[in-house]
């Protein structure tokens, strides 16, 4: 094959990796900073991109070298940025999954597989109380940072903004169809969080523990509530006003790892949530579709339990109701 045929092959992959209301010659004037009809020439194999061009490609669209010539290798190119308590800032981590969630929602056809180790994070943003502690928990346990290391939880120590950012991302996720595979172990792990800093002595008020509580029943419903009609929606809206598709899979073996792999447009995208916090995003062909596989043969072996399978969803939900119930009264008869 010539230089000019494996160039204009990178460039219908490209293309592969943009929304269908985005056109691949704009883009790629703008990311090299030439003229339309120079991106044409290049689009066409007659003018030949330069190593630095190549670079400049690699970086935007977060692909390997290796991807772009079609080399099969064991590497695969993931894009990502670690969290530190040196320079972190939780509103410009919002706005990274705000961006996240604005992008895929520029495509036509978009699904989303998420393999839910805990409950996933953008379902925090369905009630303050429950954003707010989980804003503790990560700063206080996970970013370990200095000005909480002594810090109380309150819930108006919480910044708007954070829940207003949380919440338009929440509004996104909704109107995107959606796989869920849980096991019990989602949601225990936050009652565990709970129980932990309670029993620290971490709450300025301990009432405001039960309202955790409270929240975290209600998140419980509307999400049985979701699974039962098959369709996501946000609460303050009501039920009628239809979001995405839901389909919501109890997996009572495997844990999970909090991957997620979007289908956007019949191509994919997998994310690895990693140390808690941390996103790494990989467009890797051979990576995502290992993926997009393995998240197939979990849900063969994991039971429906949206829109089918009453007696199983009840039974999932009703162990948590339970559960929170005997934590509430026991805090209630401490206090």
């Amino acid at each position: 094959m010539s230089t000019a045929e494996l160039q204009i092959q990178i460039f219908q992959h490209l293309k592969t990796k943009l929304p269908q209301d985005k056109s691949v010659v704009d883009e790629l004037a703008t990311i090299l900073d030439v003229s339309t009809d120079s991106a044409y020439r290049r689009i066409r194999g007659e003018k030949l991109l330069t190593i630095d061009e190549l670079h400049k490609l690699a970086i935007h669209f977060q692909l390997s070298v290796d991807q772009l010539f079609g080399i099969q290798s064991d590497g695969f190119l993931f894009a990502g940025k670690f969290l530190s308590h040196l320079n972190f800032q939780f509103d410009a981590y919002l706005a990274s999954i705000l961006f996240q969630m604005k992008y895929i929602n520029t495509f036509k056809e978009k699904k989303i597989y998420w393999l839910c180790k805990d409950i996933p994070p953008l379902y925090h943003f369905h009630s303050r109380e429950i954003a707010a502690y989980k804003h503790y928990v990560w700063m206080k346990g996970i970013v370990d940072a200095p000005e909480f290391a002594r810090k109380k939880f309150s819930l108006k120590d919480y910044p708007d903004e954070f829940f207003e950012s949380g919440r338009k991302s929440m509004e996104l996720y909704s109107k995107i169809n959606s796989v869920e595979i849980w096991n019990f172990e989602s949601i225990n792990s936050t009652i565990r969080q709970i129980d932990f800093y309670h029993d620290m002595n971490a709450f300025e008020d301990e009432n405001e523990v039960i309202l955790i509580y409270e929240a975290l029943e209600n998140l419980m419903l509307h999400l049985d509530r979701q699974a039962a009609l098959g369709y996501k929606f946000i609460a303050e809206d009501g039920e009628k006003v239809a979001g995405g598709t839901y389909e919501m899979y109890l997996n009572e073996i495997i844990i999970g790892d909090n991957s997620i792999l979007a289908v956007l447009d019949g191509t994919k995208a997998g994310f690895i949530i990693h140390t808690v916090m941390n996103i790494m995003m990989t467009r890797d062909i051979r990576f995502c579709q290992n993926l997009y596989e393995s998240m197939q043969n979990v849900m063969r072996k994991s039971t429906l339990i949206s829109s089918v399978s009453e007696r199983e969803r009840s039974r999932f939900f009703k162990h948590f109701h339970n559960r929170i119930k005997i934590k509430k009264e026991k805090i209630k008869a401490s206090l």
